[in-house]
């Protein structure tokens, strides 16, 4: 069997699973890239783990973490190669990484769009946060242990928190305000600035809870024209209508429920308004830049990754809500809460099947490495621990009067 051409067995039932889940037909081919980005050729005698890494962006941590993994694919929600290349060369950092991959036998498959637009894909997912859908599978009990600590609490290293004072040792560490009291324009009172590490934006898993949930009604922006059995609702961008305003305090609370409770965020509000007099009857979603979908939407809150300095000026001088979650953190906690467990259901589908195909086919003529590669039952699906949006957010220390600082 020429094992020279042939990417790894395991890692084409992973594209397959991926292109059932989220078929790249519903992509936006207008500007995107979709697919089978690296196919790593496949060598059984240094074969790689039957496993998968989830990732947003694939930079070089991620690719560093994939290969001391020995993962066998990494599915990289946005495309590594977006335009055309003309060389690949070590000297630019993305290259490199490809280069690093191929050469361990690692392939790469980004969706990107296709999931953005999927029945129960990214604009679902988000739709689900605002509406309250997505609830805490097991709410903590209400005592001092899980509610929001003491700026002066003692710093741990698992607090996931990095404080980057002024002056060596006089910062304190600040945990994430309780969602029931959202803080959104009143910064910590701390001895000194506080860098807040893009990993709080990491969601724990929750559960789908249609009772709990506020009553609406849900529309696409704007809908694919790509007629595929199962995904009829398909399209780009989700529109949500209560059915009884909701208080925008309320929809923030669950937004940093879904999001991990991020210590602050940001939002832009009509001026002389306050978020507690707000009241919100619509909301336009999308995942990463909203800017070209949501521009002159009728609705009360625009919900995205982020927005232009003046798309925002425009929607709050209509009258509009925009909350911004800079743009991966609006797509990274979708990995952990929904595509891990489905991609795994749908891989240990199509893995049984592809390892009986390829042994029929290749009977008469399979090496006893092959044999092996096709007999590991093994398959696990993990998100990266490196992978980041490249924003956090720094708040100034606020100094005493007449400290002198």
């Amino acid at each position: 069997m020429n094992t020279n051409t042939s990417s790894a067995p395991f890692t084409r039932a992973v594209v397959n699973a991926m292109r059932k889940l989220y078929p790249e037909a519903l992509a936006d081919k207008s500007f995107d890239n979709t697919g089978l980005l690296l196919e790593a050729p496949f060598d059984p005698i240094r074969r790689q783990m039957n496993s998968v890494l989830l990732t947003i962006d694939l930079t070089k941590a991620v690719a560093d973490e994939a290969i001391d993994r020995k993962d066998s694919i990494v599915v990289a929600y946005h495309p590594i190669i977006f335009r055309g290349l003309k060389s690949l060369t070590l000297a630019d950092t993305q290259q490199q990484s490809l280069l690093r991959l191929a050469q361990e036998g690692i392939s790469v498959y980004c969706p990107h769009t296709a999931v953005d637009a999927s029945p129960g894909g990214l604009g679902d997912w988000l739709a689900d946060i605002v509406t309250g859908t997505l609830t805490d599978p097991d709410p903590p009990p209400d005592d001092t242990s899980t509610s929001a600590s003491s700026p002066d609490e003692p710093k741990t290293p698992e607090d996931p928190f990095i404080t980057v004072p002024t002056n060596p040792g006089t910062a304190k560490a600040q945990k994430p305000a309780a969602p029931s009291e959202p803080k959104i324009s009143e910064a910590p009172n701390t001895d000194g600035p506080m860098h807040t590490s893009p990993k709080h934006f990491e969601a724990t898993k929750l559960k789908r809870d249609h009772a709990a949930s506020s009553s609406h009604t849900r529309s696409t922006i704007n809908p694919s024209s790509q007629k595929i059995a199962g995904f009829e609702d398909a399209g780009m961008g989700r529109i949500i209508k209560f059915k009884k305003a909701e208080r925008l305090s309320n929809i923030i609370e669950r937004i940093a429920r879904g999001m991990g409770n991020p210590p602050a965020f940001p939002i832009a509000i009509p001026q002389g308004k306050q978020i507690d007099e707000i009241s919100i009857s619509s909301v336009g979603i999308c995942a990463g830049s909203g800017g070209s979908l949501l521009n002159n939407l009728d609705v009360d809150l625009l919900f995205t990754g982020e927005l232009s300095h003046h798309e925002a000026l425009a929607a709050i001088e209509q009258g509009k809500v925009v909350i911004s979650l800079f743009h991966s953190n609006t797509e990274r906690g979708y990995l952990k809460q929904v595509m891990q467990d489905k991609l795994y259901a749908a891989v240990n589908e199509e893995w049984p099947r592809l390892r009986e195909e390829v042994k029929k086919r290749e009977r008469d003529d399979l090496s006893e490495p092959w044999e092996e590669a096709l007999n590991d039952e093994y398959v696990s699906v993990e998100v990266s621990e490196r992978d980041r949006d490249p924003y956090g957010i720094v708040i100034a220390r606020r100094s005493a009067p007449g400290d002198g600082r």
